[in-house]
Formats: C-alpha cells, structure tokens, sequence
C-alpha cells in the first residue's frame, strides 16, 4: 500500500474505520467483547496496512503522542455520546445517535481534508513547519492520524467496558430496572 498517496491513504483508512464504528454502534447495540474487539482489530489491520515508519527525528515522536492524545480526548467525547442502559432482557445496551455519529464524521473527513490539502492546498507550508518544528517527513502526520484513530478506539472501548461494569454492578430501583450507566 506504500503506492498510494497520503490522501487515498488516508480516505481508506478513514473510511474503514468510520463504516465499522458506525455499523457497530448506531442506533441500539448490545454491548458485546465481539463487538468491541472487532473496531480494535480494524484499527490494527489499518496499522499493520499504512503505518511503514515510526519516524523518532526531531520532535516526530512528541508530534505522534499529540496524535494519540487528541485520539484520548475525542474517544472520551465520542464515549459520552453513547449512553448505555441495561434493557428489559437483563443484557446491556447502548444508544448511538446523531451526536456520537457526527463526531467520528467530523474527524474522519478531518483527517482526509487534511491529507488532501497537505498534498493540493498548503504543501509548502506544510514543508516549511515540518523544517521549523523539526519533523520527519510525511510518514510522520500519517502516523500521528492513525494513533489518533487507535487512541480513539481503545479509549471509546474503555468507556464501554467502565459503562458495562458499572452497569452490572448497580442496583435494580424498585420497578425492576436499573439506572443508566454514568460516563
């Protein structure tokens, strides 16, 4: 895949993890191990695919853990936007709408706006701040893209696994159902 561009790169990685987050978590969704492994596996079949250097140059490293930092900050947002309930069933459930929907659409076709404008609209600026701030070429933004795409599954997964312990650890309320889990 070292052929592609770092935009058609970046359109199919994005891609592919939006279609799995939002098939998987839109609308009402049982809370499942399957279900939060198969989005982790994605994000690590999208690594093992696209991710072919770890440039350590420089400040490429502290740029790749900003990367994985801002992936925290937005699966977090993303994880408070899917509330999870216990259902009649007894099982675990979780919500997914509009609000947690548009958050994983604005930062995918964040991160293709960006490769398409680092190789179309801003290339030499994009050039001159990698020379002034010391980072290591290309590889270096798509690298700090997919660890944030990482960072923000794990983190959106952590959020489900607290949500369903809480969950299966609260009382029944005197109707027999339980409160929703807190985020």
């Amino acid at each position: 895949m070292s052929h592609l561009s770092q935009f058609a790169t970046a359109l199919i990685a994005s891609a592919t993890i939006l279609t799995i987050i939002l098939a998987t978590d839109l609308g009402r969704r049982r809370v499942t191990n399957m279900r939060m492994l198969r989005s982790v596996i994605a994000v690590a079949i999208i690594i093992g695919l696209f991710v072919h250097s770890f440039p350590t140059s420089g400040n490429a490293p502290s740029f790749q853990l900003i990367g994985l930092g801002v992936g925290v900050i937005c699966g977090l947002i993303a994880g408070a936007l899917l509330p999870a309930h216990r259902g009649g069933d007894g099982l675990i459930y979780t919500t997914g709408g509009f609000g947690y929907a548009l958050v994983w659409i604005v930062l995918s076709s964040a991160r293709v706006l960006f490769a398409y404008g680092a190789e179309h609209w801003f290339t030499e600026g994009l050039i001159r701040f990698s020379i002034e701030n010391e980072l290591s070429g290309p590889d270096v933004y798509a690298n700090a893209f997919v660890f944030m795409s990482l960072a923000m599954v794990l983190t959106r997964t952590a959020v489900l696994v607290t949500k369903r312990r809480r969950l299966r650890q609260a009382p029944v309320d005197a109707t027999g159902t339980e409160q929703p889990a807190a985020a």
